[in-house]
């Protein structure tokens, strides 16, 4: 039935509105749309007698959902009834139109402005009267009932699979890909070679700026795709934002994220959980005192800055100046506790770090450092052989143990004589074993420590070739912590004007005797005018 309209008497244009919610089977010959549309000409055909005729122009939303109002095909037929080309609007079923009761709502306001009926050919009801007006918005509640209940199983049965560690679709982060063969995520290998630079990187910076900075330093960036026009989109540099979503994301930790749980995904990890955890924690706590370190100035010498004549460290000072200028310096600690005259008295920060960058960076470019750093390493490989020497001869100790344990059990059940004797050889072998479980627990520590240092000393070795680059893109905190690992002490002489200088080696020794020692560092001693 059609509402009347009011219009003067003439042709009856009813527009035909098609939808459906996928584009599945759009493709064929003859699909969802075109079945609606027929039934609709049909009914349309079957009212010519009351004037009506079918107009010429299309209304198909093809793979439009019925919940919001952005469809094209609906757009254009909205317009044609504000310009009065259209008096009627006929479809299918009144889910066809809006699923939404509040979008209906204010379509039905928008036709009755316009003095425009509203028919749906498989729901009888006459929108003129009240009663019509009743039924349509029953239908209409049910079909909006219908919509919410259809997102509300979807959105279960996605949580559902996640909560057992499937992977549910969507776009694929920097470092998987999906596999063919099971419809999951597998590794991609280049990619998650940055992911593991992301996380590391971010550890010994503590910056998410520093590490965006380093990953495009290395030509690293985001992921490319594909699109099947064979164009590819995203491989832009990293960004702050990127980088923390990147961190904050479990998936590279074998985790799937549903709500605020975390369960174990079936795809494999690309950093491990404890890495994922400590970086987290970082970030939680670098968040949540970021307030606290505002505006507190940053000093690159503290703890390895000394005053020669009262042989006591330097402390930090800050002067306000004018217009709200901070000034940083160092003083002796020994005075500004103890009282009496110091002849160093304030120091200016600026000054004297300049000074020991300037040296720092001259012993760098003559190659000082980086022959200092590979004698260390090495040492370090050297040691390393030791330890896992000791650790070959000790798990060959805990094999004789337990194969001695072993054939005595086997005679408490050929013989009852010399049976305390056996009890107490067993027992004797238990605690050969215990100590034995010990050495060897502490020798696969010292090899871890040894195998970190290494690695250590094999990154700075590698960034002292371009120092004065590297210097440029480190924080303040990353600054302060290089200075530290290179410098054993810096002592102030006022007396002649100069800084001393005590570099470092980066190692230490760690020998295969039990228990394992580390050497003093040494030192060597530069003179800076």
């Amino acid at each position: 039935m059609t509402g009347g309209n009011g219009k003067s008497k003439g042709p009856v244009r009813c527009a035909i509105y098609t939808r459906k919610s996928t584009s599945e089977g759009l493709d064929s010959d003859f699909d969802t749309l075109d079945a609606q549309r027929e039934a609709a000409e049909h009914y349309v055909r079957s009212q010519a007698a009351e004037g009506w005729a079918v107009s010429p122009k299309r209304y198909d939303d093809g793979g439009f959902t019925g919940g919001n109002m952005e469809r094209p095909a609906l757009t254009r037929l909205l317009d044609d009834i504000e310009r009065g080309e259209v008096d009627v609007v006929v479809v299918y079923k009144v889910d066809r139109l809006s699923r939404s009761l509040l979008d209906f709502a204010r379509l039905m306001e928008r036709f009755d402005r316009q003095q425009v009926g509203f028919v749906s050919i498989t729901q009888h009801f006459d929108t003129s009267t009240s009663m019509g007006r009743l039924i349509l918005n029953v239908l209409l509640s049910f079909a909006q009932f219908e919509r919410e209940l259809i997102s509300e199983r979807t959105r279960d049965k996605i949580a559902a699979a996640r909560r057992r560690g499937k992977w549910t679709g969507g776009p694929v982060v920097l470092g998987y890909q999906v596999s063919a063969d099971v419809r999951g995520l597998e590794i991609v290998p280049d990619e998650a070679e940055v992911v593991r630079a992301a996380f590391e990187l971010y550890e010994k910076t503590l910056s998410i700026g520093a590490t965006a900075k380093r990953l495009n330093l290395r030509g690293y960036c985001q992921k490319k795709r594909t699109r099947k026009a064979g164009t590819t989109k995203g491989g832009r540099p990293f960004d702050k934002d990127v980088v923390h979503r990147l961190l904050r994301n479990p998936i590279y930790a074998g985790k799937v994220r549903v709500g605020e749980q975390l369960f174990a995904g079936e795809h494999d990890a690309i950093v491990p959980l404890l890495q994922y955890e400590r970086v987290n924690a970082l970030l939680a706590s670098r968040s949540t005192g970021r307030g606290k370190r505002k505006g507190r100035p940053e000093y690159l010498l503290t703890g390895i800055l000394r005053c020669l004549p009262c042989d006591a460290a330097m402390s930090t000072s800050v002067a306000a100046g004018r217009g709200g200028k901070r000034y940083r310096y160092y003083r002796c600690r020994k005075e500004l506790h103890q009282g009496g005259h110091c002849p160093t008295g304030l120091l200016v920060a600026d000054e004297i770090e300049s000074a020991v960058i300037a040296q720092i960076k001259e012993l760098a470019r003559q190659g000082d450092l980086k022959r200092q750093v590979l004698v260390e390493l090495a040492r370090g490989e050297a040691s390393g052989d030791e330890l896992r020497a000791q650790r070959d001869r000790l798990q060959e100790r805990m094999a004789e143990l337990n194969a001695e344990a072993k054939r005595l059990l086997g005679a408490f059940s050929e013989t009852d004589a010399g049976g305390k004797l056996l009890a107490q050889r067993l027992g004797e072998i238990e605690a050969d074993l215990a100590l034995v479980q010990h050495a060897l627990g502490d020798t696969d520590r010292h090899l871890r420590l040894v195998a970190d240092a290494q690695h250590d000393s094999q990154q700075v070795a590698l960034l002292l070739d371009d120092f004065d680059a590297l210097w440029e893109v480190l924080v303040v905190e990353e600054r302060r912590e290089l200075l530290h690992a290179l410098i054993a002490e810096v002592g102030v002489d006022p007396q002649d004007g100069v800084l001393r200088i005590k570099t470092r080696d980066r190692g230490q020794d760690l020998p295969a005797a039990e228990p394992p020692v580390p050497d003093e560092p040494t030192a060597t001693e530069v003179a800076v005018p």
